[in-house]
């Protein structure tokens, strides 16, 4: 079969005329033309290899017609995936698992810097496949539908709510109880996230293992990848409005919002409509730069160690199918809540697995403003205060952080501002969490149990923010309608329970993010920060995963 490109005013009769070949025939090779006289122009129409008693060929040659996929070849879903049984029989140099920031940060860096270099890298998630892209890309999700399609179920783990620990405990009203979740799907939460990108404080990672010199080579390198500035709310009324009134009436550090937004426009045919940031990126640059193995709706349930080497990872299938998968080296991204899961449960020694276990505290505030005052055209709001010496949390403030084209909003006389504080939790052995013998999930694998409270000092950091927050509304001339603390676990900010640092007995990785006592073995998320700050953590841990990749390669020479 070989195929004829129409011309303008070609139908199906003009060519069977042209060529001598039956229109029965045309029809029948071109099922999807229904009438003769239908005009093909452009079309691709189906010729036999020799048209029948036909001596004259069309002008132009025939193109041959592709051969159809086979298996192995065409996709299933956007992204590639490789069944388990492949997998299994693959000796991989490095095995990342889990798919957030930290495990897509640590791929794409692999990919970039061993391009063709034959070497073999599989990444393997829990759960299924999502959104190809951060939700607030997608046209049809709005503030509203995203929330409900966020919030579905299906997606997410509940932790046991969790029981007060030790003498720091402090009675909290119920809106401020300790419940944490855990996120389960391919991207983690980034899928999810708003984007807001601060570094930490200085005063925050003067006692990490890292040199201040190091973390700034490391976020800088962060930045760029993850397209991070200050633009978003560049030229927006009611940002540089509200920024003039807390610069001048006692909030001279505020800046607009550092946001992984790519905020270039879509030029000389480079696509740049995936504007909000998540690990999906890390994915794309990663399949551009070379090849891995990815597999999803696959459980790891432990670390294959032998005499102190990691050799790979133990996966049960959501059918309860088990692999054993080989590498040279694990790197475990699974969250603060799995990645000690897995080594506990794994038999992984360490004092400190599990513990130090923090987050951020949450003051949330609504004020309402006048209009009256702006420009017809808001714009956005996206502003932030950020942790000072002077005071351990910092300020997030935005409205109308994204409006689809698609929306159709009144004017109104007044609008809703956000004030949401984080404020620095204190790292402590005593938060922890830990294997629950007495319950234990679908896969056989013991449920966590939680162990957290505040203690004096971040009760009284929880206390500030709300000043704070009434302080920063007045700056802005904003009314007070509400303020409130946020459950803990709703924070999503949680960390620490894989610390790095240089003593075993209170740290489960080295400074490079490998853990104490296991070669091979390293750890990339936001359990590996050490203490909490006030800064939202997913920059910093994409910064420390590459840098752990950086350093594993070096390992692998």
């Amino acid at each position: 079969m070989r195929i004829y490109l129409a011309h303008d005013g070609d139908t199906l009769r003009t060519i069977s005329q042209k060529y001598d070949i039956a229109i029965e025939d045309l029809l029948s090779w071109n099922p999807v033309i229904a009438y003769p006289d239908l005009n093909v122009a452009g079309m691709q129409i189906r010729f036999p290899s020799s048209p029948p008693g036909s001596s004259t060929l069309p002008n132009e040659p025939f193109c041959d017609i592709p051969a159809p996929l086979g298996p192995g070849q065409y996709l299933d879903q956007w992204i590639p995936l490789t069944p388990l049984e492949k997998m299994a029989q693959t000796d991989y140099d490095v095995i990342i698992v889990g798919t957030g920031p930290g495990g897509g940060a640590v791929l794409w860096r692999l990919c970039e810097q061993w391009r063709k270099s034959g070497k073999r890298i599989a990444i393997v998630e829990a759960g299924d496949l999502v959104l190809p892209t951060n939700a607030q890309n997608v046209p049809t999700l709005n503030g509203d539908r995203l929330y409900r399609f966020m919030r579905n179920p299906k997606l997410w783990k509940p932790i046991a709510a969790a029981k007060p620990s030790g003498t720091g405990d402090l009675s909290l009203s119920a809106s401020a109880q300790h419940y944490f979740e855990n996120y389960i799907g391919l991207g983690g939460r980034s899928i999810f996230w708003n984007a807001v990108t601060p570094r930490m404080h200085p005063l925050d990672i003067a006692q990490w293992p890292v040199s201040s010199a190091e973390m700034d080579r490391y976020y800088t390198i962060a930045e760029q990848i993850m397209t991070i500035s200050q633009d978003y709310s560049k030229n927006s009324s009611f940002s540089e409005i509200l920024l003039n009134r807390l610069l001048s009436n006692g909030f001279p550090e505020t800046v607009p919002q550092p946001l992984a937004a790519d905020m270039q426009p879509t030029k000389y045919g480079y696509i740049r409509s995936n504007v909000f940031f998540s690990s999906m990126a890390f994915f794309a640059w990663a399949l551009s730069f070379g090849s891995f193995d990815l597999a999803v709706k696959a459980r790891v349930t432990k670390v294959l160690a032998d005499n102190g080497k990691a050799v790979g990872v133990k996966v049960i299938t959501r059918d309860k199918q088990t692999y054993d998968l080989k590498g040279k080296t694990v790197v475990l991204s699974a969250s603060t809540f799995e990645t000690p899961r897995i080594l506990l449960y794994s038999g992984i020694p360490g004092r400190a697995i599990g513990h130090y276990l923090t987050t951020h505290s949450r003051v949330n505030g609504i004020g309402t403003i006048q209009t009256a005052d702006f420009p017809e055209t808001l714009g956005v709001l996206a502003l932030l205060i950020p942790r000072t010496a002077e005071h351990e949390y910092q300020i997030q403030i935005g409205a109308s952080y994204f409006d689809y084209l698609y929306e159709l909003k009144p004017m109104l006389e007044q609008a809703n501002l956000g004030y949401g504080a984080s404020g620095v939790v204190e790292s402590r052995y005593e938060n922890y969490v830990a294997l629950n013998p007495l319950r234990v999930d679908e896969y056989g694998v013991p449920e966590l149990e939680v162990q957290f409270s505040y203690s004096a000092k971040d009760k009284e950091v929880i206390r500030r923010m709300g000043e704070g927050i009434k302080r920063a509304m007045a700056a802005s001339q904003a009314t007070l309608t509400s303020v409130c603390t946020l459950a803990t676990g709703l924070v999503y900010h949680d960390m620490g329970t894989c610390r790095m640092g240089y003593d075993p007995a209170a740290s489960v990785t080295d400074p490079y993010g490998q853990v104490h006592g296991v070669q091979g073995l390293y750890v990339a998320d936001n359990s590996v920060i050490p203490t909490s700050g006030a800064a939202n953590p997913t920059l910093t841990t994409v910064a420390l995963a590459i840098r752990t990749a950086d350093y594993l390669m070096k390992q692998l020479r």
